[in-house]
């Protein structure tokens, strides 16, 4: 597991030290203004180098594509996310599933769970934030967001 510890700026932002399960050493400073650095150190330099610079929006191109929102590997059935108690986890649905073509409004799944359908993923084709009218089709794999019991409670209608 890696070991992240997190710093205030003042007048700056913040920085993450991250030392990853590999033994790299990164960090990161999110400056106030939604820029982002992200410096490299190698274990026998105290030295740290700027490895990029990005704009908060390519920032969040970059977490999405991290986070396996536009491509998940095979070997991998669900992800979970924790960030206090907010989870976001992967769920493929089954082809013989109760919410199968069946509409994100029809199953009423922000009413019933109190969960979010953050995304669908089909094949090559990523929806991002799908509305009511979007239909769950076999074999997708929906981002899901919520707490952990609203997300057992939306994959209980979905199984």
């Amino acid at each position: 597991m890696s070991i992240v510890r997190e710093t205030d700026l003042i007048g700056i932002g913040k920085k993450y030290q991250i030392e990853t399960e590999a033994g790299d050493n990164m960090i990161v400073v999110i400056h106030d203004d939604g820029r982002r650095e992200l410096y490299r150190s190698e274990d026998d330099d105290s030295e740290t180098h700027c490895v990029m610079t990005l704009s908060d929006e390519e920032s969040r191109q970059v977490a999405g594509i991290l986070g396996g929102l536009s491509y998940k590997p095979k070997s991998l059935e669900t992800i979970e996310v924790a960030l206090d108690d907010l989870r976001i986890e992967w769920y493929k649905v089954g082809e013989s599933s109760d919410g199968v073509n069946k509409s994100i409004g029809q199953l009423e799944v922000r009413q019933r769970t109190g969960a979010s359908i953050i995304a669908a993923i089909q094949e090559d084709e990523t929806v991002i934030n799908p509305g009511p009218d979007y239909v769950i089709t076999p074999g997708a794999t929906l981002v899901i967001a919520g707490k952990k019991m609203n997300i057992k409670l939306l994959k209980e209608i979905l199984i």
